[in-house]
């Protein structure tokens, strides 16, 4: 018998572990700023007046006249009854109505808000310090 010897060789593996951990670098703070401003605020503002004008007429008239508009101007019957031996129906007047629209600008001084965000970095140094006397 011959003598051989044996010799073993270990097979190493290696493997891989990988972990995360939170580490904090820093802080914001983000807060809101507000501003006013005076601007001017611009209206078209509408006036609208009206005329009235009577015109006697002192007709007689066999039925009431209806109301009507001839252009601009709305025309309404004033009636009257008169007593006489008969009794008739006289226009006694009309009136005119005639409307008038005038337009005025105006500007008002009014005071607006406005907000922007301000975001303010806080170092970790300073996060980890003391935080009593911060804002």
């Amino acid at each position: 018998m011959t003598d051989v010897s044996t010799t073993t060789l270990p097979v190493i593996e290696e493997h891989l572990r990988i972990d995360k951990e939170r580490v904090r670098t820093g802080r914001v703070r983000v807060r809101t700023e507000t501003a006013t401003v005076e601007e001017l605020a611009t209206a078209q503002l509408s006036t609208e007046t009206v005329e009235v004008t009577r015109v006697p007429i002192d007709k007689p008239v066999e039925q009431a006249p209806p109301v009507r508009t001839e252009g601009d101007v709305t025309i309404i019957p004033v009636l009257e009854e008169v007593l006489v031996v008969e009794k008739r129906l006289v226009l006694k007047e009309e009136l005119h109505v005639r409307r008038r629209v005038s337009e005025e600008q105006v500007q008002v001084p009014v005071t607006l808000r406005k907000q922007h965000a301000v975001v303010d970095r806080i170092d970790d140094a300073a996060a980890t310090g003391n935080e009593e006397g911060q804002t």
